[in-house]
């Protein structure tokens, strides 16, 4: 009997190919639209500060 499709074993993807394609990739580095996202300074709002100089002033909500 033989063993089903899902049961062989598949054959390692060790080929130069891939191994170069892993390179290019790894040197490639980060994507640009990555780079600019995470360098972009974050929008708060001072809403945080209002509410600390109301708890300073002693005013309740």
């Amino acid at each position: 009997m033989t063993k089903h499709i899902i049961d062989h074993n598949e054959p390692k993807a060790e080929g130069t190919r891939v191994k170069e394609f892993l390179d290019i990739d790894r040197k490639s580095g980060v994507h640009p639209a990555v780079k600019e996202l995470s360098q972009r300074p974050a929008d708060r709002g001072d809403t945080k500060t209002k509410e600390f100089l109301r708890i300073e002033r002693g005013e309740e909500a």
